[in-house]
């Protein structure tokens, strides 16, 4: 997969790696490091320049984001209320007003979870769906997503053009991140699990 971003990159430059990056942010387990660190390599010895590549990939990524941003709207709040409000939902143990919290919450805090997630692997493409579940305004979510990932994608780019040949150190840096943001990730979901369940058992033994 690697051999072919990069050869894909290296015939096609801007055009390819805007391509490859929208596909990434649909399809997160793609690397964007990969792409954007040779993105970077490249600028030190082909026509493409930084600007060029920090540009195509914003664009790309934004594109990548819309798509999630609009399956989010597709799945809104009112159709998880109905899966909610079926089998799925009792085996579960999830409620109406659960989905409505959660809902609150990003009206409340969205604007920081979209922007932070940008820079986190993994999340920061999948932080689309729930702002479009949550009908977060579509200006809102577009300018934030943009300044996220073209922060993201900058700094990617000029750390592969200052290490040239050596980017790969780079996607190795950025492997060993990606794995142990991964780790936290899992070990969050987890603790937010029991902690959401004994609450529920909790309210049970009260009644």
């Amino acid at each position: 997969m690697q051999d072919v971003m990069i050869s894909l990159i290296d015939q096609f430059g801007y055009l390819a790696i805007a391509f490859l990056i929208a596909i990434e942010n649909i399809f997160p387990p793609i690397p964007s490091e990969v792409i954007l660190t040779f993105g970077g390599f490249l600028t030190t010895y082909s026509k493409i320049n930084i600007v060029g590549v920090i540009i195509s990939a914003t664009i790309g990524s934004v594109v990548g984001a819309i798509v999630l941003y609009g399956l989010g709207r597709i799945l809104n709040k009112e159709r998880l209320e109905k899966i909610v409000a079926s089998k799925v939902g009792k085996v579960l143990r999830i409620k109406k007003k659960d989905i409505e919290k959660a809902d609150h919450w990003f009206d409340t805090k969205g604007s920081y979870t979209v922007f932070f997630c940008r820079f986190v692997p993994i999340v920061r493409s999948l932080i689309s769906i729930p702002a479009g579940m949550s009908e977060m305004p579509f200006v809102k979510f577009l300018v934030l997503t943009t300044i996220g990932t073209a922060i993201w994608n900058t700094v990617l780019v000029i750390l592969g053009s200052i290490m040239g040949s050596s980017w790969t150190k780079i996607v190795d840096f950025m492997d060993a991140y990606s794995k142990i943001g991964l780790i936290v990730l899992v070990i969050a979901f987890i603790v937010a699990c029991i902690v959401f369940y004994k609450h529920r058992l909790g309210k049970k033994k009260d009644k």
